[in-house]
């Protein structure tokens, strides 16, 4: 027996989470977080995430779960995202899954690589080991131990060399050798409708800049910027990647100016937004697509209850 998903993914500034919160209003249902940044708390200005009016409109689970301290992951995630579907089918009720994510869409859609979960204690003792020897010196382990991995990782990717190390470490199997192993599907008896939205990338760089200016000029963004560099937080915690949080930062402690700060971001935007863009359009196999920016269309709401019927 198959149990019906709704997928709604699109690049940032969209109108994904306006889209899948008008569609889960009309199935009387929940929205679900897919996106790798509204999971953690203290940012959701600068991450968009959903306001209080509009989770008072429908529920909304899996937003701001984590403090920026923590490092999210996908597998985390794509535990408690395939609890909520399995509570929401408990009530005989289609979950809505929205964001732009493209890992974590396809490892609900497609499944993961049955790498082990990595003990604290483990992980621990790589980072303080590459943080004495240095992160050359760890790439350099690496590469005697998965030469195939460490060739693929830039020495700079402190974020996926330490992973590759840590998964050696723990389970003795090369990070190459893991992802051999087939997909494991969380939710084998699920049917994904998928929707995607790809406006051109001229809207999508138009939007962005407003809604950036918006941010940041009206809506307090600096304050929660300013929040999180008075805490000391390290740059490669994945929240402090958040789109706009490294160019203010930098603002915040006196390193730019607001406006030049303000138009590297829009620019890391617009790259984002763009490489979000080529995997919907290439990657992600879709039974809905729109051209254009969900701004209440009410016949892409239609479109999708039609398809899902």
């Amino acid at each position: 027996m198959t149990h019906k998903v709704i997928i709604i993914a699109g690049p940032t500034a969209s109108g994904k989470s306006a889209l899948a919160l008008q569609v889960a209003q009309r199935l009387d249902s929940a929205v679900l977080n897919c996106d790798a940044m509204q999971i953690y708390k203290d940012i959701p200005i600068i991450a968009a995430t959903p306001s209080t009016a509009e989770r008072a409109a429908v529920e909304h689970r899996l937003y701001e779960l984590y403090d920026c301290a923590k490092r999210g992951n996908v597998v985390e995630w794509l535990d408690l995202c395939v609890a909520e579907i399995r509570r929401l089918w408990a009530q005989n009720k289609i979950p809505v899954v929205v964001g732009g994510t493209g890992m974590y869409i396809d490892a609900l859609i497609n499944g993961v690589t049955p790498i082990p979960e990595v003990p604290a204690e483990i992980r621990q003792q790589v980072r303080q080991e590459m943080e004495t020897a240095g992160l050359p010196a760890l790439h350099a382990w690496l590469q005697e131990h998965d030469a195939e991995m460490a060739a693929k990782l830039s020495p700079n990717d402190k974020t996926r060399v330490t992973r590759a190390a840590e998964i050696i470490r723990f389970t003795g199997k090369k990070l190459s050798d893991w992802y051999q192993e087939p997909m494991v599907k969380k939710l084998p008896e699920a049917e994904f409708t998928v929707v995607k939205i790809v406006p051109t990338l001229d809207r999508i760089a138009e939007r962005c800049r407003f809604r950036l200016d918006k941010m940041v000029y009206e809506w307090g963004a600096l304050k929660e910027i300013e929040n999180l560099v008075a805490r000391g937080l390290s740059a490669d915690l994945p929240a402090m990647k958040a789109l706009g949080v490294p160019e203010l930062s930098a603002y915040v402690r006196g390193q730019m100016p607001l406006e030049e700060a303000l138009e590297l971001a829009k620019l890391h935007t617009r790259q984002y937004a763009k490489r979000q863009h080529t995997w919907l359009r290439h990657k992600l196999v879709a039974n809905v697509v729109f051209e254009d920016i969900f701004s209440g269309q009410s016949e892409y709401i239609d479109e999708i209850l039609q398809k899902i019927s």
